[in-house]
């Protein structure tokens, strides 16, 4: 009986992290480039699934410059540097914009638009901003783990012996937070490679199959970090 409750509890879950639109657009990010991978960019079965499930994941970002509009013109957390302000809202700025025209590149190519050369231009100058905003993440990861390295030495030098309990929770959690931006370090620097490689910038280093590989594992640090329980990092 007590293995069935953890049954339910797990399907529970699972139902949960399922519900979520973005879980969804991850794991079809993942079949998509999963899918580039094993075609390396070759006409056949993979390349065919590639080009069905981009286009399929383009429905579920419809509207969804709102949400990165939305955190560009939210007021900025109280203490955060300068420099990691304006990288955040240059962040949201090019996401905002990618998005944004992601929705006309749907429209070119389910057949609803017809400029066909048009799609393409807006489409590469989407991936463009993609790329912008991936740089922007690599350096705010950065500027955090900086500030994330200080904030844990000061600490240490101010301690007392009365506060090492306190101090020990503290410091996990700062480790935790800092195991988490270097993930998604990883993450941002991994996605540079994958925007490179769709605007084929350096065909010869970055093919096919390096950006399908590079787009599957970070479709799965994706999907790691939205797990239910996972708290979501800050962005300046």
């Amino acid at each position: 009986m007590k293995t069935l409750y953890l049954r339910r509890d797990e399907l529970a879950l699972i139902i949960i992290y399922l519900n979520k639109a973005e879980a969804r657009d991850k794991i079809c990010r993942a079949i998509q480039y999963g899918s580039k991978f094993l075609s390396g960019g070759k006409p056949g079965t993979a390349q065919t699934v590639y080009k069905n499930t981009s286009l399929a994941r383009k429905v579920f970002r419809l509207f969804k410059f709102l949400n990165n509009f939305q955190c560009l013109i939210s007021p900025i957390h109280k203490g955060t540097p300068l420099p990691l302000v304006l990288l955040g809202k240059s962040k949201n700025a090019l996401l905002c914009t990618y998005y944004f025209l992601d929705q006309f590149v749907w429209l070119g190519r389910s057949g609803i638009y017809k400029n066909k050369i048009l799609t393409e231009l807006i489409g590469g100058f989407s991936n463009f901003c993609w790329l912008g905003s991936c740089i922007c993440s690599v350096a705010i990861e950065i500027g955090e783990l900086i500030r994330l390295s200080s904030s844990m030495k000061k600490m240490e030098k101010e301690l007392k012996d009365d506060e090492k309990k306190h101090h020990d929770e503290l410091l996990c959690a700062k480790l935790q937070r800092s195991k988490d931006r270097i993930l998604a370090l990883i993450k941002s620097s991994m996605d540079i490679v994958v925007a490179i490689g769709l605007l084929r910038l350096a065909p010869f280093i970055v093919t096919p199959r390096v950006t399908g590989g590079f787009g599957f594992i970070t479709s799965l640090i994706s999907c790691y970090q939205l797990l239910p329980g996972r708290t979501k990092l800050k962005t300046p």
